[in-house]
């Protein structure tokens, strides 16, 4: 590992120089270095002379008489601006070198900075005016003083008098781009005189659309790099404090940790020495030795520090720190690198496009109940935190960033391009993943934070809910009205209208006395029930009245205030307490209640909400001390200004931490909770809903995006946002179906719903005070689109279902943008109206009023109209489609084939049906598949061996299937009844399956050959064939 980068800089080294040849040429080449101090003595009564520096250059003998008072501050700060612009351009010449950046710069420019110093100064004596001509010569603004001088004093300065100056030193502020600047004044208001006073540079930017006014010069103090020693995973070093930042409590002393923990894994950890501080709890894995190869090499920056990550293939730059200083303060840390490119995607919970904006955007992190509706693009703080991006470069290689931290935080994304990550709380963990492409980039992300779970097949299915059926039997009756339509639905969803008066784990003796018999009627349907459940426990029932908070409060299982006394908010049900749900007591607490209620009303699975946590009141009804964990040094801009704005105190106390390092936490917390009550009560794989989620929440269950509105834009919005879920391991994901607030219209929940047919996670639900949305209330034609949709859903769950067993298994993402199966089109790069199902089956729906065409981006591949099978014309490029209100467009990629199986209205009926394949041949002719299979709820199947997985193959017109392992005990009854292909060139007039001639028909125009009437049992091999 080279220890590098002496000097901050951004550029990519091409043609390297050896350093120390630099610096002894530059060294070699000046006569008159401007590092000489400034001798004072206190006999001086003009200490600004400079004796030894005449001595030395004799440039300025008229500098050895005394100078005129008046100027004595204007000369001072001419000497600083040339020692700035002299050493400034020197390090910039040294590491152009260096790097082998040509520039023709040199030593000619300093030259001329000397002879403008004594023209200036001579007439500076004689008034303004050559302060005018000096600002002029260096760049600066239109002023007739430098806006770091104040002006003179009037008074005679005496020796041993202290000036008027600035409080910090003057600072060597170089005349950056815009784009390059990095913020040192983030707080809401800035000004000059604050940014000097901190020591930082002040410059109008050449426009206003978030350029920082305040920002970093060389000299900030930083960290110095100690020693770098090899470790068995690494290497280790000690950084050092430089002078002292602008937050209090600076960490003197920092260790370095960096860990090559797997060839496309880098693990950088930076650590307070001296003191233990807060590290999120969650399991991560644990390397015992280095890997044997790496796909990255690593170099330092001694003083300042600053680290360089490069991909080792071709020297890309993909993290570079020394671009501005890092800051390490008990409540401040923040750390700036450059990208390689603006495709930036992740960094969620936030709505907007996919591939982020990088126009000077601040994203805040910090869990929050925000309907998304009301969300402004990427600034305004949502339901989760996950604080990790995906860069695709230019080439089309991809790599990734994830920083292990759980406190507020936010991550400014300039059009340098460049991040800044910027929290108030724990420590600096990063993980940094080499790819080379996206989806090996998300592979070794989950490696880190956990594959996500194994979902039942019936959470598969389609799912409805309201908030505001009001009754059992109105919800029991929507349910029949569904099954009379003959539309697919296998789990009937309440929200907390069920409750008695809100109150968790009670239903409505009244209105919902009926709830068991409807939860009944759906098991004797072969369909789910799921209910809403909140965290917040009223405090306010009669003692002895309400268990939930009986129990919980005897065995001490809530949040407390910094009096050791539980902390009271306000939801739903009225004052409430929070359980801490990181206290393994309350954990089991939690299994109890749920356990109590499931005796009464035997749900399936549950939907975690308000899990922020949300809270009516801001921090608790008795408000939040007056400390600094409630009012930091600095608060990132989260929405509502401070930590405590809808939700609790920051400083109260939980098990693990406080709330302020644990509050992005809690619905984590919570999900795992309530994941381990379902397994623990049914003994089957758990279906958890929640809103708010964390890094390895995907481990324990889904979630859905929260509330939206009934708007087209919404609509599109939930593209990226099931994209960028999948990216963070919640590959279980989608939106509130037709809209969450407001009422919609037919046209927009038709559009909506077909869309929704193809989320992983696919509900209808809406709000109290809208008007109904169920697909059985609208037309008889929109009635039957919404089936149609459906029933190909349905007809493809093997397919899915697949895909997410390989999420469990491999690592692979369910739903995915086009780049990451063709990261080298860069056409792809910024495509969020389209998704894909794994890796082949191309969605492409209506998101605009009115539309009954749609634009779609073919990569230059062979594509299938999936109803049709006729090939898409026109590939590498955008086609128009014809989209009638009927249809929603669908497209398979050649090379692939999906396993289906005849839908019905309920998983439990279509698992019993026949399997069918659709076999696209690529251009080669060839196509593969797979089809994993067990009774879709039993935990931990594979483990046991109680699984069937077969592999389908298609060369040289035959398709085949090898049996890899047939532990499933119903494999005997699993028959394929049809066979489509596409890519057929010629009608065959000769068509086997088995060896046995089989029934056959053929489309000429769409070149598909379909096989019917078939039954061949998968449990043996297949192999069909035309010619």
């Amino acid at each position: 590992m080279a220890e590098k980068y002496p000097q901050p800089g951004w550029q990519t080294p091409e043609e390297k120089r050896p350093l120390d040849e630099c610096l002894v040429q530059k060294e070699n080449t000046e006569k008159c270095p401007l590092d000489v101090p400034v001798q004072k003595t206190a006999q001086d009564e003009t200490p600004f002379l400079l004796k030894t520096e005449a001595e030395k250059c004799q440039k300025f003998p008229r500098l050895k008489e005394e100078a005129d008072r008046q100027h004595r501050q204007v000369f001072l700060t001419l000497k600083a601006k040339i020692e700035q612009k002299h050493l400034e351009e020197l390090r910039r010449e040294t590491f152009r070198q260096y790097v082998g950046v040509k520039t023709w710069r040199g030593n000619i420019q300093a030259c001329l900075i000397y002879t403008l110093m004594m023209v200036m100064v001579c007439v500076s004596i004689f008034g303004g005016v050559g302060m005018f001509f000096f600002n002029i010569a260096l760049g600066e603004d239109f002023l007739f003083m430098p806006s770091t001088i104040k002006p003179p004093s009037h008074q005679p300065l005496m020796a041993g008098s202290h000036s008027q100056g600035p409080i910090a030193p003057v600072p060597q502020c170089p005349d950056e781009e815009n784009t390059h600047r990095f913020d040192c004044y983030p707080e809401v208001i800035s000004t000059k005189e604050k940014c000097e006073a901190r020591g930082c540079c002040w410059k109008l930017p050449d426009s206003s659309n978030g350029v920082p006014y305040c920002y970093f010069p060389p000299s900030f103090p930083s960290y110095s790099l100690g020693e770098v020693k090899e470790t068995p995973l690494g290497a280790t070093a000690v950084l050092t404090k430089n002078g002292t930042g602008p937050y209090p409590k600076d960490v003197q002393q920092l260790t370095m940790d960096l860990r090559f923990e797997a060839e496309g894994r880098l693990h950088l950890v930076l650590n307070d020495t001296a003191n233990r501080r807060y590290e999120v709890p969650i399991e991560t894995p644990t390397a015992t030795t280095k890997a044997a190869s790496q796909l990255y090499e690593v170099e330092y920056s001694h003083n300042p520090f600053g680290i360089v990550v490069k991909r080792k293939s071709n020297g890309r730059v993909l993290l570079n720190t020394t671009v501005a200083p890092l800051i390490y303060a008990d409540p401040f840390l923040e750390m700036s690198t450059t990208l390689p490119s603006k495709n930036i995607y992740g960094l969620g919970e936030h709505r907007g496009p996919f591939r982020h904006n990088m126009d000077w955007v601040r994203i805040p992190f910090w869990a929050r109940d925000q309907p998304t509706a009301a969300a402004q693009e990427d600034v305004t703080n949502l339901y989760g935190s996950h604080p990790f991006y995906l860069c695709v470069e230019e080439d089309g290689q991809a790599h990734g960033v994830f920083l292990l931290n759980s406190n507020a935080m936010e991550v400014i994304l300039q059009p340098a391009p460049a991040l800044t990550w910027r929290t108030i709380g724990g420590i600096f963990d990063f993980y940094i993943f080499l790819g080379p492409d996206p989806n090996s980039v998300i592979q070794q992300y989950w490696d880190v934070i956990g594959r996500p779970m194994m979902p039942p097949y019936w959470a598969l299915g389609f799912h409805l809910c309201r908030w505001g059926y009001n009754s059992a039997n109105r919800t029991r009756d929507i349910a029949q009205k569904m099954r009379n339509a003959g539309i697919p639905q296998d789990t009937q969803w309440n929200d907390i209208d069920y409750m008695t008066n809100h109150l968790d784990w009670t239903y409505d003796q009244q209105k919902f006395a009926e709830l068991p018999d409807l939860v009944k009627d759906l098991h004797d349907h072969g369909q789910h029930y799921i209910m809403i459940v909140d965290p917040g426990i009223s405090n306010t029932q009669k003692a002895g009245t309400y268990p939930p908070y009986d129990v919980g409060l005897k065995r001490g299982v809530f949040i407390n205030d910094t009096n050791g006394n539980p902390i009271v908010g306000r939801v739903w049900p009225g004052d409430t307490t929070f359980p801490d749900f990181t206290n393994p007591i309350t954990q089991q607490w939690w299994i109890e209640m749920a356990a109590d209620f499931h005796k009464m009303v035997p749900f399936d699975g549950m939907w975690i909400d308000m899990n922020e946590p949300s809270n009516f009141a801001d921090g608790s009804t008795h408000g939040c001390p007056d400390n600094n964990l409630e009012k930091p040094p600095y608060t990132p801009a989260v929405v509502g200004g401070s930590l405590m704005s809808k939700t609790l105190c920051a400083s109260s106390q939980q098990h693990l931490s406080s709330h302020y390092n644990l509050h992005n936490m809690f619905g984590h917390f919570e999900i795992i909770a309530s994941h381990n009550a379902l397994v623990n009560i049914r003994g089957k794989r758990p279906v958890v809903i929640s809103r708010s989620t964390f890094p390895s929440s995907g481990r324990h269950g889904g979630h859905w995006l929260g509330d939206n509105k009934s708007a087209w834009k919404d609509m599109y919005y939930s593209i990226p946002g099931i994209l960028n879920m999948n990216l963070f391991g919640i590959p279980l994901v989608g939106p509130d179906i037709c809209g969450f607030m407001e009422d919609t219209t037919e046209e927009l929940c038709l559009r909506w719903q077909q869309l929704g047919a193809f989320y992983p996670f696919s509900r209808n639900h809406n709000e109290l005070k809208a008007k109904s949305q169920e697909p059985i209330v609208w037309s008889a034609d929109t009635q039957k689109a919404i089936r149609s949709a459906l029933l190909t859903r349905y007809s493809l769950l093997p397919h899915l279902y697949f895909l997410f067993h390989r999420a469990s298994k491999m690592g692979e993402t369910v739903a995915r943008p086009l780049f990451f199966e063709y990261p080298m089109d860069s056409n792809t790069w910024g495509v969020d109206t389209q998704f894909l199902w794994g890796d082949s089956l191309l969605v492409t729906p209506v998101l605009e009023k009115g539309a009954t065409k749609v634009t779609a981006y073919f990569p230059n591949d062979t594509w299938y109209d999936f109803y049709s099978g006729r090939p898409v014309i026109g590939v590498g490029q955008n086609v128009t489609l014809e989209a009638p209100k009927d249809t929603i467009n669908l497209h398979l990629r050649g090379g692939t084939i999906l396993v289906t199986q005849e839908p019905a209205t309920t998983t439990t009926a279509s698992r019993k049906n026949q399997f069918g394949l659709v076999v696209a041949l690529n251009r080669t002719g060839e196509a593969w598949g797979g089809l994993f299979w067990d009774d879709g709820d039993t935990i931990d199947t594979e483990e046991q061996k109680a699984f069937t997985m077969i592999k389908f193959s298609s060369s040289r017109n035959t398709i085949s299937s090898q049996v890899m392992m047939s532990g499933y005990a119903g494999t005997k009854d699993m028959s394929l009844g049809s066979i489509r292909v596409y890519g057929v060139a010629q009608k065959p007039h000769t068509v086997m399956a088995n060896k046995q001639p089989v029934d056959y028909s053929y489309v000429q125009d769409a070149q598909m050959l379909s096989m019917n009437n078939l039954s061949l049992p998968l449990a043996k091999p297949i192999q069909a064939m035309w010619a």
